[in-house]
């Protein structure tokens, strides 16, 4: 690594983490071959940093605005300002955004039960949902999309990516919204790009241009320089403990899009009638403003992990998604160990070198809205922030792992190298 007021960095990395020198070497040889990457990274970083200071400043941002508000938090002007920020940087022409929202599912549950009603359609065009979101559209218990009368279709992918004519075929007089997931979940498809959800768009609205657009866009905000909302979604939302609260909002989502749809999921998330002019903020207001502030470098440190992950599990004959110099769509990377006990030992390794918790061992264990056990690594400041470095996976063939997150960069390089080394120690991996 380098030298520094006469130590090695590499000497701390292997006394306190246990990392062997095969592996620091090979960790430096993989920092110096990303450079140009993690260049590329940063121009985007500035681009969206220099998109969120502009939007504040436009909203005139005071620290009265910084304050909660109690009961029904009536005249919380701070609330309401982060709103129009949430509007601005997002290019919506509303935004709702709410620390009562509990998790992204809940924001993307919101969004579908506020606006669908009895007899409508909803159609996912990236196949089938990710395990939490499964039971709200598939379930049959009370507050499903059948409970209320709502049906449900999906379009099955095609070479892991949408298929146009199930797309075409699945869209009929009852389809009202179509939904598309922008990252992977626990599949191992490739996260949407940009360009490839405008592309989709513009399909989905030559069939039928009254059709509800609505992405899901949990761990992409900010990894390019365009939203969804900027190339045709109608709305859109995500979880503040993910990429917008830049490791700072302690809960919370957001829904941004037209006026209209972002009305009716207030209704929702209160009662109708109460629009957005309810809700009191309390401690959140400052949080949520300063996370968001943070959001777009805290991606790019997470990105930098991405593509650095990536290369050391390529490097170590590991299958990864997107692979280290592929574009990159969202901060999930994911990778194939293909054995449970792999899975469990590579995450309890994240662990170790957590900030928080480092001294607990994750267990496999069954998760509400998870079809299968779960192993969750994450020593995080904030429970189950996934902008901060974490990794997970379902206990199923193939046995992939997830992921995501990271603060800063050099704490990605100790977690992934800790996780290695973990796989070492257990006779997983050789090097």
């Amino acid at each position: 690594m380098s030298e520094n007021l006469g130590f090695k960095i590499e000497n701390i990395v292997s006394k306190e983490f246990g990392i062997s020198p095969k592996l620091i070497k090979m960790s430096e040889m993989v920092s110096k071959e990303i450079v140009p990457l993690l260049e590329e990274i940063e121009r985007i970083v500035e681009f969206n940093q220099i998109k969120v200071l502009s939007a504040m400043k436009r909203s005139y941002l005071s620290d009265y605005h910084l304050t909660g508000s109690t009961g029904y938090g009536y005249s919380d002007i701070g609330r309401d300002t982060i709103d129009q920020i949430y509007a601005d940087v997002f290019k919506a022409e509303d935004a709702l955004v709410r620390p009562h929202i509990v998790s992204g599912t809940h924001a993307i549950t919101l969004c579908i039960q506020g606006v669908l009603r009895p007899g409508d359609e909803l159609l996912s065009a990236t196949g089938a949902p990710y395990d939490t979101l499964k039971k709200v559209l598939l379930g049959n218990h009370y507050g499903s999309l059948k409970d209320f009368g709502i049906t449900y279709r999906e379009a099955s992918l095609k070479n892991q990516k949408p298929d146009y004519d199930a797309i075409r075929e699945n869209i009929n007089e009852k389809t009202r919204m179509v939904l598309i997931q922008r990252s992977r979940g626990y599949s191992l498809r490739p996260s949407l790009s940009i360009d490839e959800i405008e592309h989709l768009i513009k399909f989905i609205k030559s069939i039928k241009h009254d059709i509800i657009c609505f992405v899901d866009n949990c761990y992409g905000e900010f990894v390019e320089a365009r939203e969804p909302i900027e190339v045709g979604a109608d709305l859109c939302a995500g979880s503040l403990i993910k990429n917008p609260g830049g490791g700072v909002a302690p809960t919370g989502g957001y829904v941004v899009g037209k006026r209209d749809l972002v009305r009716q999921c207030a209704y929702r998330l209160t009662a109708p009638g109460l629009d957005k002019s309810i809700g009191s903020a309390l401690f959140s207001n400052h949080l949520i403003a300063q996370g968001l502030f943070y959001s777009p470098k805290v991606v790019g440190e997470a990105l930098k992990g991405a593509v650095y992950t990536s290369r050391m599990m390529e490097k170590l004959g590991f299958e990864v998604s997107p692979r280290f110099d592929e574009k990159r769509c969202d901060i999930v990377t994911a990778a194939i160990l293909g054995e449970e006990d792999a899975l469990i030992s590579f995450c309890r390794g994240i662990q170790k070198a957590g900030p928080v918790d480092s001294h607990v061992q994750p267990e496999p264990s069954a998760m509400p809205g998870y079809e299968h056990k779960v192993i969750m690594a994450g020593g995080s400041f904030i429970q189950g922030s996934s902008i901060e470095l974490s990794a997970d996976g379902p206990l199923r063939e193939p046995y992939a792992v997830y992921v995501q997150g990271g603060l800063n960069f050099a704490h990605v390089k100790i977690g992934i190298m800790s996780g290695l080394q973990a796989l070492m120690d257990s006779g997983k991996l050789t090097l």
